[in-house]
């Protein structure tokens, strides 16, 4: 019986477990980490005959049987000494999403990339495709982890799967029929270092695409990608003299509409989600479905009942007319300008985490153009409380929680006549959080206890 060795208990790391264990592998999970939640999914594992080692650090050279084949979930580093050891032994090495490729290639998929956009894209994607009749689930950073969907009674007609750097890194032969790129500005530069390796993994999945979408409103994008995808479908929420590409193969807004195939889709408006990034976010998913063959109509009506994503720009409630919103997914430092850039001012907003990489200059500009006050959470806070003291903010807090920061800005809202109470972090969360979810619902939860009290 060959014999797989899985890193990370994650979602994909018990997706990727169950799956390889029904096609006659021994598999043996681990994880450096020891929780109560581990705790529990080990002992799951453990009654499906799937040994998981917790508080284990894998080293190749020591394990007593060396595997045939290793799975990496997507938060563990590529080129840590053990895996790069393995690669040395000859141990053939993937991530998660590989191996669901390896299962699923005989299906469709699109691959939605990017640094900013990729989830309410692929969100969005996969509702026009089910308004369309077709069993296409959104995998990947969203939904399920794609080793879940080759584990399904019924698969897929369509596999619509955010895929992030660290995925593609791994995935050396994911080949979908449609790849988007939603955006590109630097990100995960500790794990990747340069700017332009950063670039050449995502231009990766586009590559060995079948057809192309690209946003053509992204600077870097609209510089740097024409020569590399000559026959790519451009899209531009600027009209059709702003495209990169002939006006029937893009996709653009002109007089309020969506405009593809030189046809009206869907008035732009239709989406109920703030903010010019999530036009050209629509302009993408109306793209992917437009190559697909999907009927308009099946577009538009998608469209105009998609909810929006939960912890981007989620709206939560709204007390003594004092909207507060969920921006949790906004971990970096373009993420939380564009969401700045969406809301009415005056803010009072709460960022903070743990800190990562990056120019932060066009972030501290719109907070000095529409922040009233900064309540800091996190490890950061002290960095970020250093930079605005730089840019001579007249306010900002250190709080050092969410339990804090929320109620503390509730009542500065009032005192400053603040429109919106916003977290949009620019920061990961792992250094009071598991992950961006549990942070926005913390947030979430906290905003919801002010209305009852």
């Amino acid at each position: 019986m060959p014999k797989a060795y899985i890193l990370g208990l994650g979602k994909s790391g018990i997706a990727a477990a169950r799956l390889l264990k029904k096609k006659g592998w021994q598999v043996t999970v681990s994880d450096r980490s020891t929780s109560e939640t581990l705790l529990q999914q080990q002992q799951q594992l453990a009654a499906e005959n799937i040994p998981v080692l917790l508080g284990h650090t894998f080293a190749p050279d020591t394990e007593a049987e060396k595997p045939q084949l290793i799975i990496v979930s997507p938060g563990v580093p590529w080129d840590i000494p053990a895996l790069i050891r393995a690669r040395e032994l000859g141990i053939e090495t993937i991530g998660e999403m590989e191996l669901a490729w390896r299962h699923l290639n005989t299906r469709p998929w699109v691959g939605i990339t990017g640094t900013n956009g990729k989830t309410t894209t692929t969100a969005l994607t996969a509702a026009i495709f089910q308004a369309a009749g077709f069993n296409a689930p959104a995998c990947g950073n969203i939904g399920y982890a794609a080793c879940e969907l080759a584990l399904a009674e019924h698969p897929p007609n369509w596999v619509i799967a955010e895929i992030s750097s660290y995925q593609i890194e791994s995935s050396p032969s994911i080949a979908p029929r449609i790849g988007v790129w939603t955006t590109f500005t630097p990100d995960h530069l500790n794990r990747h270092k340069t700017l332009e390796n950063y670039f050449n993994i995502k231009a990766q999945l586009l590559a060995q695409s079948q057809l192309q979408v690209i946003n053509g409103d992204d600077p870097y994008l609209r510089e740097n990608a024409p020569h590399r995808f000559p026959d790519a479908c451009w899209t531009s929420i600027k009209g059709k003299e702003a495209l990169l590409c002939e006006p029937l193969w893009g996709v653009y807004i002109e007089d309020g509409w969506v405009i593809a195939e030189g046809e009206k889709v869907v008035k732009a408006s239709a989406l109920r989600m703030v903010g010019e990034h999530n036009k050209q976010n629509l302009l993408m998913a109306v793209a992917a479905a437009t190559l697909a063959g999907i009927e308009k109509e099946a577009i538009a009506s998608a469209v105009a009942q998609f909810p929006g994503v939960p912890h981007r720009l989620e709206y939560i409630c709204t007390i003594d007319g004092i909207e507060f919103i969920n921006d949790s997914k906004a971990t970096n430092y373009d993420a939380a300008l564009v969401g700045l850039a969406s809301v009415a001012a005056p803010v009072i907003l709460i960022a903070g985490g743990e800190a990562k990489a990056g120019d932060d200059t066009g972030w501290m500009k719109i907070i000095q153009e529409k922040v009233a006050a900064v309540l800091l959470i996190g490890s950061a806070a002290p960095i970020f409380a250093k930079r605005l003291q730089e840019i001579n903010h007249p306010h900002y807090e250190i709080v050092e929680t969410m339990a804090k920061a929320v109620p503390r800005a509730a009542e500065l809202a009032q005192q400053l006549k603040a429109k919106v109470v916003l977290l949009s972090p620019a920061c990961a969360s792992f250094d009071q959080y598991q992950n961006f979810e549990q942070r926005g619902e913390d947030f979430r939860q906290l905003c919801l206890q002010l209305i009852q009290n």
